[in-house]
């Protein structure tokens, strides 16, 4: 896995209990995994289409430092697919884990096209 974003948690990412608000997880993920895939396929045209389960594991609290990975899984002809975590980078504990979160590439009109890695015809 590819490690490459960090983020300290501050007090707006936190919920009502004082710890890190799942949905700031997910959406950090979702970024980082869009710009994994951004830098995979040499294109900014692409969007998340799908998120599998969404397993939070351990809490993140004030002035923790996050580190984020993101890894791929499985290539298709009009999408990708990557497996994303966030760790807490003093405890190496997972924060949160989505085994599968598939980005699509796009055409100029927001449709699904073929990207630069799709497995060729065999024809």
């Amino acid at each position: 896995m590819q490690y490459s974003t960090q983020r300290m948690v501050m007090y707006p990412h936190l919920n009502a209990a004082g710890i890190l608000f799942g949905g700031m997880a997910l959406s950090w993920l979702d970024e980082d995994a869009i710009i994994y895939a951004a830098n995979l396929l040499d294109t900014n045209r692409i969007a998340t289409v799908k998120m599998s389960e969404v397993i939070f594991k351990s809490a993140a609290n004030i002035g923790d430092i996050l580190i984020s990975g993101v890894e791929l899984v499985r290539i298709g002809r009009t999408s990708i697919t990557v497996k994303c975590e966030l760790r807490n980078k003093t405890t190496n504990n997972v924060i949160v884990q989505v085994d599968e979160v598939v980005i699509v590439a796009l055409d100029y009109n927001k449709k699904p096209t073929v990207h630069k890695l799709a497995p060729q015809d065999d024809n």
